[in-house]
């Protein structure tokens, strides 16, 4: 069949379920324990499609990077809430304790990230006495990144309620390969297609990780011209001040070869991407599969016959 010309639907795998996004809707479908399918469906409409200058190249990608960040924090929260329902009381004190927890988790998540992600690689390559070497350091230091990433994905693969997520990711891909391919969206037809999908987010990263060598190696070389080597706290926070570009041209690419898949250059491009997905990707089984296929119906609004879920509508969002 023919491939659908342009595709605005994408998502992440949560807690026990699937989050979809569709051109004006958000969908988290989880299945509690008891067996019941839970559907929370939000509007949203993205900022790159209601004011221009957010829809522009580059720009669009850091905007959309943000977005997907708040909505993907929002999603787990909503899977994390549900998945301990059954565990806990209705007590205020018990859920405000559980917003709480859930806060400091991510402040120290957000922590450790900048220390293993930012502080160590560039700390590695001064150990190396590569600090005045501009390109050499900031090989050294993505490399270092790179594995770093990689060796950590794997270790937390090795959890099974972290495998569960992962087949939960498999499963979305699965939807949206039968989506892009109009196929209609039920087991049979979903359950051929793969888990591996060039335009994952696991892809996007390990773009931004491969284009910041190049972008970082760029800036130091012109800083040290105009100034000198920065100290490294400095330049940790000039570095850091040009993300919003790295991920906008990040972006871009994953938006090309998600256009031009088969074109040779683009199969050496994302090959290490969908490399990396036999670690964040496993193979579904049809419970999970069903859950993707509901939360991609609810987000484009197409009709699910039977309907053997609950649905939350979010009209305030």
């Amino acid at each position: 069949m023919n491939e659908r010309p342009e595709l605005a639907v994408g998502g992440q795998a949560v807690i026990e379920g699937v989050m979809m996004r569709g051109p004006e809707n958000i969908a988290t479908a989880i299945r509690r324990a008891n067996g019941e399918i839970l559907v929370k469906k939000e509007k949203f409409i993205s900022l790159t499609k209601r004011k221009r200058i957010f829809g522009l190249p580059i720009i669009r990608g850091f905007v959309s990077l943000i977005e997907m960040m708040i909505i993907g924090f929002k999603s787990l929260n909503f899977s994390a809430e549900q998945a301990m329902e059954h565990e806990k009381s209705n007590d205020d004190n018990v859920k405000k304790n559980s917003k709480l927890w859930s806060t400091l988790t991510y402040m120290f998540a957000f922590g450790l990230a900048f220390l293993i992600f930012v502080y160590l690689p560039y700390k590695s390559a001064y150990w190396l006495k590569l600090g005045e070497k501009t390109f050499s350091f900031n090989i050294i230091a993505g490399i270092f990144r790179i594995v770093v990433f990689v060796a950590y994905i794997w270790v937390i693969s090795l959890f099974k309620e972290v495998r569960r997520i992962f087949e939960f990711h498999g499963a979305e891909h699965k939807s949206v390969f039968a989506y892009e391919h109009q196929e209609n969206l039920n087991f049979e037809h979903t359950l051929k297609y793969g888990t591996k999908h060039p335009r994952c987010g696991t892809s996007f990263i390990f773009i931004v990780l491969v284009i910041a060598i190049l972008i970082f190696s760029i800036l130091d070389s012109i800083v040290s011209v105009l100034w000198k080597i920065p100290p490294l706290p400095l330049r940790i926070l000039i570095h850091l001040l040009f993300l919003p570009l790295i991920s906008g041209i990040s972006y871009e690419v994953l938006k090309f070869s998600g256009k031009n898949i088969n074109h040779p250059l683009v199969k050496i491009f994302t090959f290490p991407g969908l490399l990396l997905q036999y670690i964040t990707t496993k193979e579904p089984d049809e419970k999970q599969i069903e859950v993707a296929i509901i939360a991609l119906k609810t987000a484009l609004n197409l009709p699910i016959p039977d309907k053997h879920f609950t649905l939350i509508e979010d009209t305030d969002s």
